[in-house]
């Protein structure tokens, strides 16, 4: 991939992200589409920057936290194990617990351990080196925290603190999908994030672009029903769909895919994956069930739409299997985001042409 390339796709993650999270929409994010990155690196680094500098000017997140503290004088309640201890040892100290409202807390001490790792080992420019740094000033009464330590389920937003959803999800991006181990025990941030987080950016994207630019479509991630003879479904797996687009009574089923190597090889034939044709094919079908259970025409297509990758060639074709259009699409990302926009909503034209209607 040339300079300009890279520049072009790091530049696309903003996008994605900016679909992704309606929070990059913000008038301090703005500028960053104009920017040139070399490093996935510094647009992380420069998202966080500007986010947390902004959450600085309206106040950092604070929650009442336990302490526990011996004093001179009562505060909250006493603790009388420690008090006794304290007679024991002749110290006029009252053990007391009580809660104190800190800046300390597990939101911002994961803002403070994904930008100090950032620093200590991303690769990106001094000018947002300095920002970053910058920021953290601010966070001199907050500790870092050990990245397998971090329970990501254990943080609840509310209204206090719901500005900090997007940047904690920049954080989990950068310490779950860069983060690495090496054999020595030392840590490294990878050149780019991994496929398997990657796969659920490129899902969200594709989903909140439809959202957001058709608004004349319904667009959903919704649950489609097994068509079941009997009702008997124990331990069927869901079907959860990752974008499915929906007029009227016309359905397109899109999954998502985004891998280092989109297709499989048996030994000298390439073909689209096996297990990604079947899931959608599976997927169509059960929708289409479920539509011709009720009265009125219908129409139920499924899609496979795959990142580009390097590899020479690329998944592409319409098929036409048992009554329904399976098609398998690439998208490339390494493109200017007008391209982008405009094979997406090819795809909604294409499928969604504005003369047809279903009664």
């Amino acid at each position: 991939m040339t300079t300009k390339e890279k520049n072009t796709f790091i530049k696309n993650v903003y996008y994605m992200l900016a679909y992704a999270f309606r929070s990059l929409k913000l008038d301090e994010y703005e500028d960053l589409a104009g920017e040139d990155f070399e490093h996935i690196h510094d647009l992380f680094a420069v998202i966080l920057a500007k986010g947390i500098a902004r959450q600085v000017k309206q106040g950092l997140y604070r929650e009442y936290l336990g302490r526990t503290e011996d004093l001179t004088t009562v505060r909250g309640k006493i603790e009388l194990q420690g008090t006794l201890r304290n007679k024991m040892g002749r110290r006029q100290r009252i053990s007391c617990e009580y809660d104190e409202l800190s800046e300390n807390n597990l939101h911002n001490q994961v803002l403070k351990t994904t930008s100090m790792i950032l620093l200590r080992h991303g690769e990106f420019s001094e000018d947002h080196r300095a920002g970053l740094r910058k920021v953290m000033l601010y966070f001199s009464d907050v500790d870092e925290i050990g990245p397998a330590e971090i329970r990501w389920d254990a943080i609840r937003f509310q209204r206090s603190n719901i500005s900090y959803r997007f940047l904690l999800s920049i954080c989990r991006l950068v310490l779950d999908g860069m983060l690495i181990t090496t054999d020595e025990g030392k840590r490294k941030l990878a050149r780019f994030v991994d496929d398997q987080k990657m796969e659920k950016l490129y899902e969200k994207f594709i989903l909140e672009y439809y959202k957001h630019e058709h608004p004349e479509l319904s667009a959903g991630a919704p649950y489609i029903t097994w068509a079941l003879d009997d009702g008997f479904s124990d331990m069927l797996p869901a079907m959860h769909t990752d974008i499915t687009l929906k007029q009227g009574r016309t359905v397109l089923i899109i999954d998502a895919k985004f891998y280092s190597s989109s297709m499989q090889q048996n030994f000298d034939k390439q073909s689209v994956r096996s297990g990604n044709l079947y899931q959608i094919f599976t997927y169509v079908k059960n929708k289409e069930a479920e539509l011709a259970s009720t009265p009125g025409s219908h129409s139920v297509s499924g899609m496979l739409l795959y990142a580009k990758t390097d590899e020479e060639i690329q998944p592409d074709g319409i098929y036409q299997m048992s009554g329904n259009q399976i098609s398998v699409k690439t998208l490339d990302l390494d493109q200017p985001f007008e391209a982008i926009r405009s094979q997406l909503d090819g795809i909604a034209e294409a499928h969604f042409p504005k003369e047809t209607t279903y009664v």
